[in-house]
Parts: C-alpha cells; sequence; structure tokens
C-alpha cells in the first residue's frame, strides 16, 4: 500500500516528519518498509505561469516562442506543444529546477531561441502519462486563489512523501488512506478530519434507479451485499491534475474521470468498485451467479479467461460481463462514448474471491482487498464518495435511490473488555480511562458496562468494533492488543520484564531437539528453513519408483501455487532446491541442514499401541496422516583449502563423521549397512541403524549423479535422520555417573584379515561382544588391502582398550578375553594377522 504523505495530511496532519510518522506507525504495529519521493526530489523553482502570447517560431516549425508571466516580469520560453495558447495558466520549471528523472534544467537556446525555463507536461511532473501536449491548469490568471509566480507545489502536489506499507492480512483497513490516517490520529494525537463518507452526493437525476436497472444475487452466500447506483448526463474525459497526481504517487494509472474515480474512492475506503457503460448491459440488468464450468470471458486486461464452477460472475442477459472482485470485462467497459454509468459497489466472499484469483492467476488491487473479507457495510460508505465525485468531476446527475441487494448486514460486534485483565496480560498496569481514549483513538466506540463498578481500576469496558476492523477484532485478547500497542513501548517498556508466574518448561525431547540442531551448526553446516510444499513431480525428480509411499503426496486443497501443491515427504528435496540456489549465485561449498517434519500416510492396517515418538497418535488406530520431525544434511561443492588440508568433495565418509559426531554429541550409538535409495549412487548409500536394537532411522550417502544433475549441481552428499528415533536412543538428558577409573588399561593392536565385502561394523561388533565387560573400547584405525592379504580381503587394524574398574588387569586376564576375540572373528570368517 502506498499511502502519499499529502493525502494523508488532508485527513489528518501531525506536522511530523515523514520518517517521524514512518517510526511511528512501525512501533505500533503498521510496518513502514520505506518511504519514498513521489515527483520531483525538490519543490524549489517550480512556479505558477500565465501564457502572454504564442508566436510561431521563426526557424523550427514545430516550436513556438512563448511569453510567460511566472512572477519576476515576462520570460521567454521555447515550447514545442502545439496545445499551448495565450491565456492559460500552466506549470513552469524555471532554471535550477530538478525534475523527476534527474535532470537539473538551465537556461537553452533552441535554434537560435534563448528560452528561460520549461513550460511542463504531466508526464515530466510524473503526474499523469499525457505527454502529447502540456499541463493547462486554468484559463485565465488566477488560480483557487494563486497567480503567476505561485509556487507550483501550493496547487499541485509535484513532490511528496509516499509510505509504503506492508500490510498484514488482518488489517484491511490499513489499505485505505483514510484508515492510516486513522493510525496517524491514534499515534500522535493529531486531529482526524471527519470520514469522507459522511456527505452524500444531491440526486438530481430524473426518476429511479430501479427504472435504469435490476440486480439479481442468485449466490448470496459468496455475494453478502450488492449495491448499485445510476449516473446520467455523465462526460468522460481526462481527471483534473490534482486526482492524477495522487492516483499515480499511490500507485495507480489515471485512465479517464469515470475510472479514476472508482480507483481512487478504493484507495481512499478500502471498498473496492466497478463502472459499467449502462448503454451496454442489454436491458441494465445484472446478475450475480458462479460460472459454467468452462464458460469464457475476456477481461479488462485483454485476456480471454475460463472459469470453473466456483468462480462468481457478474454477467448481464448475454453472458459475462466481470469476475466478481477480480477485474471487469471488455463489454461494458467505459469509454468516451459512455453516457450513462451503472457503479457497482458489492461485498464478496473473501475465501472465494482468494481460491479464484489464485486458480486464475490474475490479482488485482481490488482482489487484494475483498481476498481479506470486507465488511458489508463499506459499500454504502464508498457509494456515497463516488457519488460526489462523479458530480462534481463528471458533471453527472445522481438518480434517486440505490439497488441495495443483501442478504443482511451483520449485527456489530461487541466485545468486553476487563480493565484488570489488560495489566495482567502484558505486564503493565493500564488504567479504564487509558484504554478508553485509546480503543476510541482507533475507531471503537466505548462505554462501561453495567455493573461493573463505574470507570475504576476493576471496570469492564464494552467497545463496539467498527465496520472496517470486524474481520480482525473479535475478542478481548484482540481489544487488549490495539491497547497495548499504543502504549508507547519502546519507551515505557521496563529494562527488566516484569515477572509472571511460570507456565511450563521445556521437555526433553525439545532441549535435545534444539541440542542436535546446535551441534549441526557447530560441525560448520548452516540451517536452512525450507517450504512444507512440494512440486508434485519431486519424487520423478528423485527417482522414487512407482509404489513408494515418499511419492505419494498429500494434496493442499487451497495450493498457493501448482508448483507447491502437496507436503513434502522428504526434507532432501527442500535441501537440494537450497544448495542450488546458494551454488548458481556463486557459493563454491554450501554444508546445509534442515530440521522439519514430513508428511506421510500411515500404513493402513496399523493396531494399537504405534511409536509415539515415530509421529503416529497412540490408540486403536493409527492416524490418517503421519508427520515425523526429521533433521537432513546435504553438502555439494568443493571445500575450501585449509593451510593443511586439500580441497575435498563431501563424500560419503564426510556426511558419516557428520552423522557420528551429531550421534555422539547426543550420547546414542549409531551404525550404517549398504542399502540402496533411488536418489542415491549405488556403493555409496546406506541405512542408518540406531542403539543396540539398530532401529532403522533414516539413509546417507552419496546423491545420485542424475539428481543431483536435475538440480544443476555437480554432486553432493548426506543425510535424512527421524529425529525422534535419534532422541529415543540417545543418553543425553538421562545420564548415568561412574567413578573416574584409577587402575591402567591395557592397550593392545590387532590386525584382523576379512573378507572385502564384510562390514568394518560388522567386525567391530563381533570384537565388543566377545571381549566383555573388561573391553573398554574397540576402534578401527586402519585399513590395508594388497599382495599381502590376497584378493578379495581386507585387513583392518583395531585399537583395543582392556580396563577393570577395581584392579589391575593381569596378562592372562586379557589372554582370555583376546582367545575369546580370535573365536569370535573366526566365527565371522576372519583371522588374526600375524
Amino acid at each position: 500500500m502506498r499511502a502519499p504523505l499529502e493525502w494523508l495530511s488532508e485527513y489528518c496532519d501531525p506536522g511530523w516528519e515523514p520518517e517521524r510518522i514512518a517510526d511511528r506507525l512501525a512501533m505500533t504495529g503498521t510496518e513502514v518498509e520505506r518511504v519514498s519521493t513521489a515527483g520531483a526530489p525538490t519543490t524549489e523553482n517550480f512556479v505558477l505561469g500565465h501564457v502572454l502570447s504564442v508566436r510561431q517560431h521563426p526557424d523550427a516549425d514545430r516550436l513556438n516562442v512563448c511569453e510567460v508571466e511566472t512572477g519576476d516580469g515576462p520570460r521567454t520560453i521555447v515550447c514545442g506543444a502545439a496545445n499551448v495558447a495565450a491565456g492559460q495558466m500552466v506549470a513552469v520549471a524555471l532554471p535550477g529546477a530538478v525534475l523527476p528523472d534527474g535532470t537539473k534544467l538551465k537556461k537553452a537556446t533552441l535554434r537560435g531561441v534563448e528560452s528561460d525555463g520549461m513550460i511542463l507536461s504531466e508526464t515530466e511532473l510524473e503526474i499523469g502519462e499525457d505527454a502529447e501536449g502540456i499541463m493547462v491548469l486554468a484559463e485565465g490568471t488566477d488560480m483557487n486563489g494563486a497567480g503567476p509566480g505561485s509556487p507550483l507545489a501550493d496547487s499541485l502536489p509535484i513532490s511528496q512523501a509516499v509510505l509504503e506499507l506492508e500490510v498484514t492480512s488482518n488489517r484491511p483497513d490499513c489499505l485505505a488512506v483514510y484508515g492510516v490516517a486513522r493510525e496517524v490520529h491514534a499515534v500522535s494525537g493529531a486531529k482526524l478530519a471527519a470520514p469522507p463518507w459522511d456527505e452524500d452526493a444531491e440526486a438530481t437525476g430524473e426518476g429511479k434507479a430501479e427504472d435504469y436497472a435490476s440486480v439479481t444475487v442468485e449466490v448470496p452466500e459468496l455475494c453478502p451485499r450488492f449495491t448499485a447506483r445510476v449516473f446520467t448526463d455523465v462526460q468522460v474525459g481526462p481527471s483534473p491534475a490534482w486526482l492524477k497526481a495522487r492516483l499515480t504517487a499511490a500507485g495507480q494509472r489515471p485512465i479517464n474521470n469515470v475510472v479514476d474515480i472508482t480507483n481512487y474512492v478504493m484507495l481512499l475506503t478500502g471498498q473496492p468498485l466497478h463502472a459499467f457503460d449502462l448503454d451496454e448491459v442489454p436491458g441494465g440488468e445484472l446478475i450475480v451467479r458462479t460460472a459454467n464450468k468452462g464458460e469464457r470471458m475476456t477481461t479488462l486486461d485483454g485476456v480471454e479467461r475460463a472459469f470453473d464452477s466456483d468462480t462468481v460472475l457478474v454477467c448481464d442477459r448475454e453472458g459475462p460481463s466481470g469476475i466478481a472482485g477480480i477485474m471487469g470485462g471488455e463489454a461494458s467497459e467505459v469509454s468516451e462514448r459512455t453516457s450513462r454509468v451503472l457503479m457497482e459497489v458489492a461485498n464478496w466472499n473473501g475465501v472465494n474471491i482468494l481460491r479464484t484469483s489464485r486458480r486464475l492467476g490474475l490479482r488485482s488491487e481490488a482482489s487484494a482487498r475483498f481476498e481479506k473479507q470486507l465488511h458489508p457495510a463499506l459499500t454504502m460508505r464508498a457509494q456515497g464518495v463516488a457519488s460526489r465525485l462523479m458530480v462534481e468531476l463528471a458533471g453527472a446527475h445522481l438518480v434517486p435511490g440505490t439497488i441495495d441487494v443483501s442478504a443482511g448486514e451483520p449485527k456489530p460486534r461487541v466485545v468486553d473488555l476487563r480493565v484488570p485483565r489488560v495489566g495482567a496480560l502484558i505486564g503493565l498496569p493500564v488504567d479504564a480511562e487509558t484504554c478508553t481514549a485509546r480503543l476510541e483513538a482507533l475507531g471503537f466506540p466505548v462505554e462501561t458496562a453495567k455493573g461493573s463498578g463505574g470507570g475504576g481500576a476493576g471496570a469492564t469496558l464494552r467497545a463496539t468494533v467498527p465496520p472496517e476492523r470486524d474481520s480482525d477484532v473479535r475478542r478481548e485478547a484482540d481489544l487488549i492488543e490495539e491497547v497495548a500497542r499504543l502504549g508507547d513501548l519502546d519507551q515505557t517498556l521496563p529494562s527488566t520484564l516484569p515477572q509472571t508466574p511460570s507456565v511450563g518448561k521445556v521437555t526433553r525431547e525439545q532441549a535435545l531437539r534444539r541440542r542436535a540442531e546446535d551441534v549441526m551448526r557447530d560441525l560448520g553446516a548452516t540451517e536452512i528453513v525450507g517450504w512444507s510444499f512440494a512440486d508434485p513431480v519431486v519424487g520423478e525428480r528423485l527417482r522414487l519408483p512407482e509404489g513408494d509411499p515418499r511419492r505419494d503426496l498429500i494434496q493442499v486443497d487451497n495450493p498457493l501455487s501448482g508448483e507447491q501443491s502437496g507436503m513434502r515427504t522428504t526434507l532432501l528435496g527442500s535441501l537440494l532446491d537450497a544448495a542450488r540456489l546458494n551454488r548458481s549465485r556463486g557459493a563454491d561449498h554450501v554444508s546445509l541442514f534442515e530440521s522439519g517434519r514430513v508428511h506421510l500416510r500411515s500404513d493402513a492396517g496399523a493396531g494399537e499401541g504405534q511409536d509415539q515418538a515415530a509421529g503416529a497418535v497412540l490408540g486403536r488406530h493409527r492416524a490418517p496422516v503421519t508427520e515425523p520431525h526429521r533433521i537432513g544434511l546435504l553438502a555439494s561443492g568443493r571445500s575450501p583449502a585449509g593451510w593443511r588440508e586439500e580441497p575435498r568433495e563431501p563424500d560419503f565418509f564426510w556426511a558419516k563423521g557428520i552423522l557420528e559426531a551429531l550421534c555422539a554429541h547426543l550420547g546414542a550409538s549409531v551404525s550404517v549397512e549398504p542399502a540402496d535409495e533411488p536418489f542415491l549412487t549405488p556403493g555409496r548409500s546406506a541405512a542408518i541403524r540406531l542403539g543396540a536394537a539398530g532401529r532403522a532411522a533414516g539413509w546417507i550417502g552419496e546423491v545420485h549423479p542424475l539428481v543431483a544433475r536435475t538440480w544443476d549441481l555437480d554432486g553432493g552428499s548426506g543425510f535424512e535422520l527421524d529425529l525422534d528415533a535419534l532422541i529415543d536412543s540417545a543418553g543425553a538428558g538421562r545420564e548415568a555417573y561412574q567413578d573416574v577409573a584409577t587402575f591402567p588399561p591395557v592397550h593392545e593392536d590387532i590386525a584382523v584379515v576379512v573378507s572385502d565385502e564384510l562390514p568394518a561394523a560388522r567386525v567391530r561388533e563381533a570384537v565388543i561382544e566377545a571381549g566383555g565387560e573388561l573391553l573398554a573400547s574397540a576402534e578401527v584405525f586402519d585399513l590395508y588391502t594388497g599382495e599381502q592379504v590376497g584378493p578379495g580381503s581386507k585387513s583392518l587394524a583395531l585399537r583395543l582398550a582392556f580396563r577393570a574398574p577395581d584392579r589391575t588387569l593381569t596378562d592372562d586376564e586379557v589372554a582370555e578375553r583376546r582367545a575369546a576375540i580370535t573365536d569370535a572373528l573366526g566365527r565371522i570368517g576372519g583371522s588374526l594377522r600375524g
């Protein structure tokens, strides 16, 4: 929302600099992204001029030499516009003026004639798009009390600050200039002008509105209110300069006075309007209905669009003439030939408008407001303002009466506010008088509830919610928020927050989840937050076969787009998207992790007592959808070279090191065993198992080259781990302590020859089982393959540490354990190497 400060000041002018207004609005919940300037950077050297005479340039057929009075005497200005004439009041830029495009004006000699200034067109001031001729402000020497030489800024907003607001979905009132003015009034205390809809136009037309038009609403649940007024003797033409300037500053393109009025009123009141050429509406009959499937219409942007059966259309006898709440059609567009106008101001179902807008890929200023669910009462506000402007600017006659088809206007919402509850909720004392003053400044009529003890500290206030805030303020907490945000929290908030009763603490699962995320950051990975929504083709891109449950995405009923119409079943897609984005922007190496939920369909026929840690719900039947929490890692690109390290690609063993470090920090034992995944490189992928029971918990490996190529990557490796399973297997949070051993360990190294197909983890597992309680640790530290062990075999070197907590071990005790280890290795096909 672009709110020109000059326009705002008409309704509330605190006399502050734009930056201060922006700061106060931002501190009270109305975010201002930036303060920009519309028009010239400065108003200096822009004045009103009176054209005294015009003669043909002696050496140029298309140039005129004008004598212009600018308050300091006549000056000669060469002008190329065909419409310049003596007697006009015009906008003049004197030498030294800086135009909106940054050009600084100087005296110039044009074909031998010195030009001491410039007569301006709309485009040169950026207040319109008419570049064919100069902008004629008036005929004669006076313009609303301003004469030649008067500052142009006193008559036209040629340079104005614009507040660019980021309006949240619950605040449609801030999509209106008057709504923003009310916010400025509330934060500054400056006087707020009366609402622009307080006065209506006088009806001077013949007959009644019903004599000219009729409206039938077939879907009142989708169109709660439809109002229409009729105007005759309409004179369609250019809008006045002040209106064009305001629309342009607000980001709208001026078209003609009738269309500009609809846009102006929408920006002022927050309620969209639409003008029909009544002569192009057969019989003056409008019908609001849902579309027939496949029905088509050409909209005002010149695009022919097809509709589904959920789209609401405004139709005439011959077919659709507009998409409800989004865009009108070409058939009844206002043109220069228009002399009778039907002004539609309607209220629509916000959810339906949002869905239709997204389905059609068509979003307008109107749909942006309607989708936030406007109140039906706003329709007549807009009708009143539009009617006055139609009479004033288009010379129209308003026909008496308003066609008003309504499903019933909801009663104003009344919400009680307990004054003690305000202080209890925000932690700062606020009395009843302050609550009342703040709410009334925001447009909430307030009275003291009967029987609440008057206006004292224990009073209950009763606030009536104004129509423009109906979709936002629904309960007591909402009123408390309104009171709190006007409380200058940046000034009054104490340095030490008030003590409040503790309402809970972090659970072990939450604490370990946070610890896991901290460990990943400590290991050099950068956290990302990916979309939970996924592209339906992500399973195909990951090479998942038909029937793989991870390919069966749960569909979103109301997707943001076709590319985000499903719920993700794996974190890998999000990680690959983020890796591609960063690599394409010059990152040579990325190491990313994400901690988040995936969404899977449950297995059919599951019985009682499902594993809650894995995301299921305990009970007799499994929930239709499970949302297990996963932690995933992906690295791509060669790591930077170190002082003693060469650059290296992140391979399987790099990812395995990160996985083992993560599990070690949480006190969980982890192992991997060969397993294939469609998106991982064969022979460089494995399944992750946790705990002594070897619980399956995820995958690890190098990304398949075809998958990497699909994401424009040169490779990568990583893992995805069920975080709930990791927490369930972790010893952290339930540690057991034992005395520090004071007796020395006995260290021995052994070399074991086994088949090269036997995993090292299986060898280590056999050694640990045979070593018994006296074996404190067994670690693999070397691998050898070659002639000395023969083809198909490998030699693994393990470092063993034997220790007893209560004595120094003897050679016989160690020899006994060593013999048991030798026997265990023999049972898996291994032997000690001499």
